[in-house]
């Protein structure tokens, strides 16, 4: 069940839209969003405005991809513009084919167009088996795949359920450049805290309060001394002036962890501002044996200290 104290029942779900983008497939992946009334939007900005706004009950957008990194825009909004929470996380194996009108031949395309993501991610391929087109940005996959539905000698590149769903022919299956490439998405509501589930993830954005030397460091170290692990740190400009960064943290383990919490008050307290932007279930089945091997020494820790304070006074 969806997650969320936007809506004791949440009903209507903003996502990149038109129809057939890789955002729906992922999205369509998760039973009980699918459930809900879609609504497709031009722009990542845009579900994400039309979550914060009220407009729609819950937001869904592409945060990661394997090959490209990080999506920046997406990044940028949650950290900077918006007051969103993180409610879950969905990982999808990306496979990119190039699609046009049904009786178009390699020898008939003229241009190409796609996300300007999914552009760079087949620029082998284009150069190979299209050396002489243009290759034009588009919104979304989908929304390239609409151009070429109206366009002779125009081909996108996207998802199989793009050109089903725009009546293309696939001319060229599973083209990107390297194989195993994945996007991460992410579902964002106004408020809710998914409760743990033994597996989760949480997202930080760390703004130091002074830049001097040794400060990340020390920033880490508090990771470090707890046995938190991290699998992404990446630095983002704040917007303000020229060489200042923030730096967005994804760790493993989830808010209500003792451990966690502690950790996170640590940082706030001694050396950054923290802007939580959520503790949620994580895609895949990854080992939390670490994680729970420091949790019991900090309750052990814990319970040692309280036995000690109980007697003052």
């Amino acid at each position: 069940m969806v997650s969320s104290s936007n809506l004791s029942s949440p009903s209507r779900i903003a996502y990149l839209g038109p129809a057939g983008t890789f955002t729906e497939q992922a999205l369509l992946s998760q039973p009980d969003l699918a459930d809900l009334d879609l609504v497709p939007l031009p722009k990542f900005v845009d579900v994400l405005q039309a979550t914060s706004d009220g407009e729609v009950d819950l937001g869904f957008v592409a945060i990661e991809n394997a090959i490209e990194g990080t999506v920046n825009i997406t990044l940028d909004a949650l950290a900077f513009d918006h007051e969103l929470l993180i409610q879950r996380e969905v990982v999808l194996d990306i496979r990119l084919n190039l699609m046009a009108t049904p009786g178009t031949t390699m020898n008939d395309i003229t241009a190409v167009a796609s996300h300007p993501v999914a552009n760079a991610q087949v620029r082998g391929f284009i150069t190979k088996e299209l050396p002489d087109v243009d290759v034009k940005p588009a919104n979304s996959t989908s929304d390239a795949a609409v151009i070429a539905a109206q366009t002779p000698g125009l081909a996108a590149v996207g998802p199989a359920l793009a050109a089903e769903k725009h009546g293309l022919e696939l001319l060229a299956t599973d083209i990107a450049d390297h194989p195993g490439n994945q996007t991460r998405f992410v579902l964002v509501g106004r408020a809710g805290v998914p409760s743990p589930s033994g597996h989760d993830k949480t997202t930080v954005v760390l703004t130091q309060r002074e830049d001097k030397p040794g400060s990340l460091v020390a920033i880490l170290q508090e990771f470090a001394a707890r046995s938190i692990n991290l699998s992404r740190l990446s630095s983002r400009p704040v917007k303000t002036a020229l060489g200042d960064y923030c730096f967005i943290v994804d760790l493993d383990g989830h808010i209500g962890d003792d451990l966690i919490a502690d950790c996170l008050r640590s940082i706030r307290a001694k050396h950054a501002d923290v802007k939580f932007l959520g503790s949620y279930p994580a895609a895949g089945n990854g080992s939390t044996a670490t994680r729970d091997e420091a949790n019991t020494a900090w309750a052990e820790a814990d319970a040692w200290l309280g036995s000690i304070r109980r007697q003052i006074g």
